[in-house]
């Protein structure tokens, strides 16, 4: 079985390489080597953002929320739903339309920095290091995740393991940018959504069969199918589905997600890709709950890693062929995100440090070339955060989505629609964001117990007003971007 897994896995290897080489026949300069040229078609667009969004913990970390934790999963996979659409809705066209409009802005620190004519380059160099913060953050989850793949597979040492994996999503990062993610990422969707509705499926057919149904119920299912309540049957506090809601605030302020909106085509075939994406994300998500239960009955609630439950279904129940496309899913899940998380990172120091502050007339294979060697160091480091294997994909996972739901998401919003806040309300929104989820983590009991990110996101809010009120109001030229986007 091992042995046919393998060979899936090179052939999968060998089609994200080849799609990584096409890109770099198509990279030119760093527009394409960061936004493709802003030349994404709404399918790859929608595919790309929602395999980049989802990672290895949706079909690691959130079908083993739902074997250790229930249905009570059922508010976090709503919130993230719900904000997936709003995302689309509300942040996706005037985005778009307005980082063109601020001189052709191909970076969130850039736009930002264009947007509120920061001069002095302060709010974009805050804005690049909080990204590189807490991408190498998130980039160490998908690591975590291909090493407990790699390990469960195929038996390799997890710090071994972790050196595979990062070395897959090198590779074609490293070779093609923007558009070898958003082709792979397209790509890796469809094959994660295959792999999440196959395990399911083929998992009732085996229990309606012979199945385990001989063993010993150990699994409380009452409490289990309540969304109101934990597994041992306790009832769920408003602070517990407050923060699983919470995620879903996230959204607003993701850079590798935004990032597909600044790439589309044009800002009319954004209503087509929010429909596909938003339908990826509900089946996606309702299929890794359903993985989560399968996994919960077939084992009786017995095992030792809940988030490698998808991991061993497969190998239990699959012939080799199929168990070896279906783990390739994860591999996807984990490469689709680990890769947009490094290209943004290589944004961020190449676009926004390199060129932006350190050296403006940096040419443009010059600037392509140190943005490869920032996706190496990156990866280098997200390594080494990742070493622990004992780490939890999910709880990597949730740290960086609020502390870039925290600081970026408010301002984003509000630099969308409000023509009145300022560059200095942007900076204390960002770093309010970022530092009460910073210090939030820290704290436990009571409200602390409440997700980072909600008390985050609502204290760069306030920050946001406060600071902008106070401030003097921005120039004409500032409010001439604004304007112009606005009449469109």
């Amino acid at each position: 079985m091992d042995l046919t897994i393998a060979v899936t896995f090179i052939i999968y290897f060998l089609v994200v390489l080849i799609i990584g080489i096409a890109a770099y026949l198509r990279t030119r300069d760093i527009s394409d080597y960061i936004l493709g040229g802003r030349g994404l078609g709404s399918i790859v667009a929608a595919l790309s953002a929602g395999a980049s969004d989802m990672s290895g913990w949706l079909l690691m970390g959130l079908p083993g929320l739902v074997f250790s934790q229930g249905l009570s999963a059922l508010w976090l996979a709503g919130g993230l739903l719900l904000g997936t659409w709003l995302n689309w809705t509300i942040v996706a066209p005037r985005l778009r339309v307005f980082t063109y409009a601020a001189h052709d802005s191909m970076t969130l620190p850039e736009y930002l920095e264009r947007r509120f004519g920061n001069r002095s380059h302060v709010l974009r160099a805050v804005s690049a290091c909080l990204i590189l913060f807490f991408f190498t953050i998130y980039t160490s989850s998908g690591l975590v995740a291909g090493g407990k793949l790699f390990n469960a597979v195929f038996g390799i040492p997890y710090s071994w393991a972790v050196i595979v994996g990062g070395l897959s999503v090198l590779s074609y990062t490293f070779i093609g940018g923007f558009l070898a993610v958003s082709w792979t990422d397209a790509f890796q969707a469809l094959l994660m959504l295959m792999a999440l509705v196959t395990v399911p499926f083929l998992s009732w057919l085996e229990f309606s069969g012979s199945g385990p149904a001989h063993h010993a119920i150990l699994v409380n299912w009452k409490a289990i199918l309540n969304p109101f309540s934990s597994s041992e049957g306790v009832g769920i506090s408003l602070i517990s589905i407050m923060s699983l809601g919470a995620w879903g605030l996230g959204y607003f302020g993701q850079p590798h997600i935004l990032a597909r909106f600044m790439a589309i085509d044009s800002p009319q075939n954004i209503k087509k890709a929010r429909f596909l994406g938003t339908t990826w994300a509900g089946v996606a998500l309702a299929a890794a709950i359903l993985v989560g239960l399968s996994g919960l009955f077939y084992f009786n609630g017995q095992l030792q890693d809940p988030e490698k439950v998808f991991i061993y279904l497969v190998r239990h129940l699959m012939h080799p062929v199929i168990a070896g496309i279906c783990l390739a899913g994860v591999l996807a899940a984990i490469m689709s995100t680990a890769d947009s998380q490094l290209l943004v990172s290589a944004s961020a120091l190449t676009e926004d440090f390199y060129r932006g502050i350190l050296r403006p007339q940096a040419g443009q294979r010059e600037l392509v070339w140190v943005g490869r060697l920032t996706v190496v160091v990156v990866s280098l480091i997200a390594a080494w955060f990742a070493r622990d294997p004992k780490s939890l994909v999910l709880d990597l996972v949730a740290y960086a989505w609020a502390g870039f739901g925290a600081a970026f998401g408010p301002v984003l919003i509000f630099s969308l629609f409000w023509k009145r806040m300022t560059a200095a309300g942007a900076l204390c929104g960002i770093l309010s964001g970022g530092i009460t989820v910073i210090i939030w983590k820290e704290l436990s009991g009571g409200i602390f117990d409440l997700y980072e990110l909600l008390p985050g996101f609502l204290a760069s809010c306030l920050a946001i007003t406060l600071t902008s009120l106070l401030d003097q109001p921005p120039d004409q030229e500032v409010l001439a971007i604004f304007g112009h986007v606005s009449d469109k």
